[in-house]
């Protein structure tokens, strides 16, 4: 079975499109980043892809007027570069339901939080503030509702009670440089099968990365 192939949605500086780039890079991985789109021209994010051989476009929010019509310009070329299974990388645009029914179980979303937990912004900010012992990731299969879709994979980190946001937030993006190919490799290998609002995940631990307390 040869390499899934997968388009990558960007907006900022890339860093989970990088752990994904790595991980590609190992030949017994099932997938290959043919292609990553940026919605703003100068996104680090392109320069990460064209570093590592990949194709890049701009399409840009700004060229069209509507949500739908800016989602079926990224479909086209998504299309045409024979893509399978699209990633959201620090995407920063809200997707009309259309196109994210068009990728049905083949688009994939990280987030930073333990969701249902803190959807949307600021998250690290708010899990501080709301006192939680645990914090984290997830990646999940997209819908039509914000950070929403069956759960792949999660990552857990602790708290501390002195953590501040900037702090907290480094301790998650390690996690999610690691949840994230791991979620890719999962859907790739056909080991995800989605079952109402759940995802059976073929994995041991069912997709979970545990992360002992220090």
């Amino acid at each position: 079975m040869g390499k899934k192939k997968v388009g990558v949605l960007v907006s900022g500086r890339g860093s989970n499109l990088q752990a994904l780039l790595d991980a590609c890079r190992d030949p017994a991985y099932p997938a290959e980043i043919v292609l990553v789109i940026s919605n703003v021209a100068g996104a680090y994010a392109l320069e990460r892809a064209r570093a590592a051989g990949v194709a890049t476009c701009v399409v840009s929010h700004k060229d069209y007027a509507s949500r739908e019509e800016f989602d079926a310009a990224m479909d086209v070329h998504l299309r045409q570069a024979g893509v399978e299974i699209v990633c959201l990388a620090g995407f920063m645009r809200l997707l009309s339901a259309p196109f994210v029914q068009g990728w049905d179980g083949r688009m994939v979303n990280i987030h930073p939080s333990l969701l249902p937990s803190f959807k949307g912004l600021n998250t690290h900010a708010r899990a501080i503030e709301a006192g939680v012992k645990l914090h984290g990731c997830t990646v999940h299969l997209v819908t039509p509702d914000l950070d929403d879709g069956p759960i792949l994979v999660q990552a857990s980190v602790p708290v501390m009670a002195d953590d501040t946001e900037e702090a907290l937030a480094a301790r998650v993006l390690e996690q999610e440089h690691v949840a994230y190919p791991l979620a890719l490799r999962l859907l790739a290998e056909g080991r995800v099968r989605v079952d109402g609002n759940r995802a059976r995940v073929d994995w041991p631990g069912g997709g979970a990365l545990v992360n002992p307390v220090p």
